[in-house]
């Protein structure tokens, strides 16, 4: 009753007050996000569609590209797995170990994108601690697309577990154990009842990790060597291009990752509307006509 009255109080401030605070805020949307994103298409615009669309037919561009969704698509998806696997642990029981456990999903977010490529470095490179070892059975990592991959999902491993986390604890375990009680196997009871009841809340956790996964840059950009056409993902591409001069395809490129930005912005809203209408119910009613 006092959240609702706090609540109601604030929605009665006066309209200039509220009015300035919308402007406000436009203000700072305009100012560090529209602008940027408005220059980066003048630039790849300047000198015409031509010049625009043939930043593309580069074999290198291409490659950065596919490297990109490569990295991203195994990434995501080994995150996904294991994101739905430490939420459902985190959310459904108590065991020892689960303060340890939430930790170290979030030590991602602590440490630096380029700390993290050093730590692959030192493991993997030809003078770290398995580098040696690597060598003699011809196995490369660092400079090569595996080191990309695993630096990818590293600096993404938390986005799905810690978005799934709070659903899952949401939900309970009445459904599932309602279930049981009916005779489910775990495997029907994951995949009939606990799978659908989380699913928009998995799909933000898919989204943001995606974005995060095709726009990483610092630790591929110390795993992978920098090499044309090889290693180079397509944000270290738009890097190269940037320092030979070739401005035009360099924010070509990058107004790619920026339609990506946004699409990934749409789809964000709508995944976090809807969980958030799977959490609390009552919203429905709230913004109903």
């Amino acid at each position: 009753m006092a959240e609702s009255s706090r609540l109601s109080a604030a929605r009665q401030e006066s309209r200039p007050v509220r009015w300035l605070l919308i402007l406000a805020a436009l203000g700072y949307l305009a100012l560090f996000l529209l602008a940027p994103l408005a220059a980066v298409f003048a630039e790849a615009f300047k000198q015409g569609a031509a010049a625009y669309f043939k930043a593309f037919e580069d074999a290198e561009a291409w490659h950065a590209i596919r490297l990109s969704l490569l990295a991203m698509g195994i990434a995501v998806a080994l995150n996904t797995a294991f994101g739905l696997t430490a939420a459902w642990l985190l959310g459904k029981f108590d065991f020892r170990g689960r303060n340890l456990l939430t930790s170290l999903i979030d030590l991602p977010f602590a440490v630096s994108p380029v700390i993290s490529g050093l730590i692959f470095v030192l493991l993997f490179g030809a003078q770290g601690w398995f580098g040696p070892w690597l060598a003699d059975r011809d196995i490369r990592l660092i400079f090569a697309t595996p080191g990309i991959v695993l630096a990818t999902t590293f600096v993404t491993f938390p986005f799905v577990a810690r978005e799934l986390t709070p659903v899952m604890l949401a939900k309970g375990c009445d459904q599932e154990e309602a279930a049981r009680m009916l005779g489910a196997s775990g495997w029907q009871t994951f995949w009939r009842v606990t799978l659908p009841s989380v699913k928009w809340g998995l799909l933000y956790g898919v989204i943001l990790c995606s974005a995060r996964a095709m726009g990483e840059f610092g630790a591929v950009s110390v795993v992978s060597g920098h090499i044309r056409g090889e290693t180079n993902t397509l944000p270290l591409h738009i890097e190269t291009l940037y320092n030979e001069y070739q401005f035009v395809a360099a924010f070509a490129c990058a107004s790619a990752l920026s339609l990506l930005a946004l699409v990934t912005l749409a789809l964000k809203a709508f995944a976090e509307r809807r969980r958030d209408l799977d959490l609390n119910p009552d919203l429905k009613q709230e913004t109903a006509p």
